[in-house]
């Protein structure tokens, strides 16, 4: 593979897991929108999301003619029962604290991929990294503190699982190497089963059902779509970074829509995750580009 077709698919994963991490930054002031109870909102949500799965399997495969599988393999089911569990812990993490706790402590998730690429994949994090991972352990600190102390402890907790569930799928998905595009929405079946089961008697409890058919049938594909399409192109450190655009856009959202102002903690705790990260991405980038000219000086030496 010669430098430029590697730097070239590198900025194309750039480019698709950039627009998931867009995507998913609307999904919970779409969620806080909708003004539902919490199983209804999973169920329709998750429903919605596994029907736009059907569709684009049949489009891709029946009328593009492109050999797509729903679930590859056995990789491809443990990556999507991460990808299912994760749609509860999410969605108790957002009931349950508030949304700048939630997406400071997913923030958390690539992190968690480089701890997990390191153990399965034998991808040794740099020195640079290891170091960011215990800023941003510092910072998650502070965050969880906060919850702590307000009461906010159970959806802080769910949050990092939610950062957990999404690491280890990603690691999955970039250890497999197979098309894991369609399997985060295909699995989302399972949580809406689940959902409909613990539905109050009442049924589907929904002010605003439009922001989540919305959410379910547009933005949430598209984000996972593209975040599962990012470990073929990109380390699973890197995919999981992605996240930071929900952590940087989403509170942003639900301030001017809501007026919800995050406590001091949680920004303190939150600007060191960000600031840890936008280091570390910057110093990623600055290390891929002076590998690349290096070994363009080397073709160009051999030549």
């Amino acid at each position: 593979m010669t430098p430029s077709f590697d730097a070239a698919r590198h900025r194309r994963g750039l480019a698709i897991t950039g627009l998931g991490g867009l995507a998913l930054s609307f999904d919970i002031p779409l969620i806080r929108s909708a003004n539902g109870e919490v199983w209804s909102i999973l169920a329709l949500r998750s429903l919605s999301t596994f029907i736009v799965a059907l569709v684009a399997w049949f489009v891709l495969n029946r009328v593009l003619g492109r050999r797509v599988s729903l679930i590859p393999g056995k990789a491809g089911l443990v990556a999507g029962l991460f990808y299912a569990i994760n749609s509860f812990t999410f969605l108790l993490a957002v009931f349950n604290t508030s949304t700048a706790n939630v997406v400071f402590v997913l923030a958390f998730t690539s992190m968690f991929a480089a701890i997990l690429s390191w153990i399965f994949l034998k991808e040794r994090p740099s020195n640079a990294t290891l170091l960011t991972m215990a800023v941003m352990v510092f910072g998650v600190g502070i965050i969880v503190q906060d919850g702590l102390e307000s009461g906010h402890l159970f959806g802080d907790a769910m949050a990092a699982c939610s950062a957990c569930l999404l690491a280890g799928a990603i690691t999955i998905a970039r250890k497999s190497g197979r098309d894991m595009a369609l399997v985060p929405l295909t699995t989302a079946i399972f949580p809406a089963i689940a959902a409909f089961l613990l539905l109050p008697p009442s049924g589907i409890s929904i002010a605003e059902p439009g922001y989540i058919l919305f959410n379910g049938l547009v933005m949430i594909p598209l984000a996972f779509f593209c975040l599962a399409t990012g470990p073929r192109y990109l380390s699973a450190p890197e995919v999981g970074m992605f996240y930071l655009l929900e952590t940087i856009l989403a509170p942003i959202w639900v301030w001017i829509v809501f007026s919800e102002t995050p406590t001091t903690q949680t920004l303190l705790g939150g600007a060191i995750l960000v600031l840890a990260l936008i280091g570390h991405s910057f110093w990623q980038m600055r290390n891929k580009a002076m590998k690349a000219h290096k070994a363009q000086i080397q073709c160009a030496e051999l030549g």
